[in-house]
């Protein structure tokens, strides 16, 4: 008999063994228990994948993905602590959060374009809009905010250099189109901020798959901390006031959003947040949180103490990020994350009389 290379890793089977108070030839029946007999003639399903390899193939990412993940959600709220430093008449919060957004998402796309291995593929994403792709929207929306960080950031150099950028006629019209240009930005932080996780949500990756209606509220939040960890860094204290309520507010809903967030996943789905890499680096975003919030709320206004808690806030953003990250990843690699899930949605469909469709019948 020709052998084949898998023949090589197949499980040995077990010697099947006869019963002795069977006769040849005859079919044994089941006791149901209440009286009726019957043979069964489909044996019990067994959820297993193949050799143990992964049900679903793990996503094509590396860490410059997280990256990207990381410092879009610190252009996306720095672009709002500019606005409001704009509309506040808080010179250095603007400029400081308009270079940082500018900084951010110009560092952030050089590692995406990085990952998708040559600068033409994001530019294909741009030949058309499609709705329901994630990553066609994304790629719009951080198109748009580029060109509106681009403006702002443009104008802060010109001031910084006392008007010697070589713009020629285009200061006036810089000037012009620099406010609303803040207020454009601004527009497209927020859906910067959160449309990565609908990406991940997106994927068959269990672990991403089973938190996406949670997962772009903790990336929301995630990125309140980091801008407002930016800020309160690079921010004399007495224009950073902004930066410290959107640090509160930022740790509030990322505490809350994380726990809820795990509490609504399927628990076998859940685990990879509270093992292993991501485990631990989830459980230090945490602590780094509070304490950056605490340092925000009670002694914000010292110039040592604002800097060390925006560095932690920034430190538990990453790390929020980082954390997901590698718990997705390790939830594909791992055919449990895929099989248990499935299992446990089927027995809820069943105890809830569900059966007739094709997910109960498994027809």
């Amino acid at each position: 008999m020709t052998l084949s290379e898998f023949d090589n890793v197949r499980p040995t089977e077990p010697a099947r063994r006869r019963r002795q108070d069977a006769k040849p030839g005859t079919r044994r029946r089941r006791d149901n228990g209440d009286g009726s007999r019957e043979m069964p003639m489909v044996p019990e399903a067994e959820f297993t994948s193949y050799y143990g390899r992964p049900v679903v193939k793990p996503a094509p990412w590396g860490e410059d993905v997280a990256v990207y993940l990381f410092l879009g959600g610190v252009a996306g709220g720095s672009a709002l602590l500019g606005l409001g430093g704009q509309l506040t008449g808080r010179p250095m919060l603007r400029r400081n959060a308009r270079l940082g957004a500018l900084a951010a998402i110009s560092v952030g796309a050089v590692a995406l374009v990085k990952d998708l291995g040559r600068p033409e593929r994001f530019l294909n994403m741009l030949r058309t809009f499609k709705v329901t792709s994630p990553m066609s929207v994304g790629s719009w929306i951080l198109s748009a905010f580029t060109a509106g960080t681009a403006v702002t950031a443009v104008a802060e150099i010109d001031r910084m250099t006392g008007s010697k950028l070589p713009l020629g006629p285009l200061r006036t019209v810089l000037r012009a189109v620099e406010g609303p240009a803040g207020f454009e930005a601004a527009v497209f932080a927020g859906p910067l901020a959160a449309y990565t996780a609908v990406l991940l949500g997106d994927t068959a990756t269990p672990t991403w798959n089973a938190a996406h209606e949670e997962l772009p509220f903790v990336f929301v939040s995630s990125a309140c901390l980091a801008s407002a960890g930016l800020a309160m860094v690079t921010t004399p204290v007495h224009e950073a006031g902004p930066a410290r309520k959107l640090a509160v507010l930022g740790v509030l809903g990322d505490v809350a959003a994380m726990k809820v967030m795990e509490r609504r996943m399927d628990p076998v789905a859940a685990e990879p947040l509270h093992q292993g890499k991501a485990g631990t680096m989830l459980t230090w975003s945490e602590r780094l949180a509070v304490a950056g919030g605490l340092g925000a709320l009670l002694a914000g206004r010292n110039r040592a103490v604002a800097a060390a808690s925006g560095l932690a806030l920034l430190a538990a953003s990453a790390l929020t990020r980082f954390g997901v990250f590698e718990a997705g990843l390790a939830s594909a690699r791992d055919p449990r994350y895929t099989i248990e899930p499935q299992k446990n949605r089927l027995a809820a469909r069943r105890a809830a009389g569900v059966t007739n469709d094709a997910i109960t019948t498994g027809s």
